[in-house]
């Protein structure tokens, strides 16, 4: 009889264990994905933020009016930074860049001083540059205004198709995880069903008989969700380790949200399984339990 119980009591807890492990490897894919959507954010402001507009100023301007302007371009809403590339500075850059001095045979500087504008990401569309170059245009010294119109359609275009990829997926993998986490919670309250069958002869509630599984999903879900958060911030870890710059699209706010997000979907998945399973076993009459 002491064998019996003992063999019993290893066998419920490597259901135990096994539960736990499979849902802790479904809830780190889940937080795979919910991180990634969230950093594609950051990644899309990141890149929008990181083109550039180019303002070209006209010979009358010198280095105190450009300075002016760059303060007054700061008080406008679309603008992130403004870098101003003075005509020496410029001569500069593109000596270096061409292996040549062209002002030698030229006898003057060709090079017009300019301001490199990053505009912030919610005006980085065709729409907003249009009506941003036209007010750019306007103003004094601002012969011409030059941006890579391809490039920023095509890099809004391409984040677009990269964020429905991601939230399709992540709507995908929750229902697939729901279906796993379901039939493992299923499986090991099917071990127990006569058990159940059982406690309900003797007059127990529904209520008092689904609490201990309950319980016992809360505590796999806790645990589970932990274990998670953990491999999760080992993988973070390891990709800082190895790209050091990935901070500047990882924030603290991503890693609360989906250490969050594991947290709630691990607990309340394993709860509502465990629940849905239990229930269904005291709906079935000693016959039914068989049959299965």
């Amino acid at each position: 009889m002491g064998k019996r119980r003992k063999r019993t009591s290893n066998r419920r807890g490597l259901q135990v264990v096994t539960l736990c492990i499979s849902t802790t490897m479904v809830l780190v894919l889940l937080g795979m994905v919910v991180f990634s959507v969230l950093t594609a954010r950051n990644l899309s402001a990141y890149v929008k933020e990181n083109l550039t507009v180019t303002v070209m100023l006209s010979d009358k301007s010198n280095d105190n009016l450009a300075k002016l302007m760059c303060r007054n371009l700061y008080r406008s809403a679309y603008v992130r930074n403004v870098d101003y590339i003075s005509k020496e500075q410029a001569k500069i850059e593109q000596t270096a860049a061409m292996g040549s001095d062209p002002s030698e045979f030229l006898g003057f500087n060709p090079f017009t001083a300019t301001l490199e504008l990053q505009l912030k990401s919610d005006y980085v569309n065709r729409d907003s540059l249009k009506w941003i170059v036209a007010d750019l245009k306007k103003r004094p010294l601002v012969t011409d205004v030059a941006y890579q119109e391809d490039l920023m359609d095509s890099v809004n275009a391409n984040l677009q198709k990269i964020n429905i990829v991601l939230v399709a997926l992540a709507l995908l993998l929750m229902c697939v995880s729901f279906s796993l986490i379901s039939n493992t919670v299923r499986l090991d309250v099917y071990s127990r069903r006569f058990l159940i069958h059982t406690m309900k002869l003797v007059g127990a509630s529904w209520g008092f008989i689904r609490r201990p599984f309950v319980n016992k999903a809360l505590l796999i879900g806790l645990l589970a969700s932990f274990f998670a958060c953990v491999v999760l911030a080992g993988g973070v870890y390891a990709l800082y380790r190895f790209e050091p710059n990935i901070l500047v699209i990882i924030t603290i706010n991503e890693l609360i949200i989906t250490g969050a997000s594991v947290f709630v979907f691990g607990i309340l998945i394993t709860l509502i399984c465990s629940y849905i399973s239990v229930n269904k076993f005291l709906k079935m009459t000693a016959g039914e339990l068989y049959k299965i």
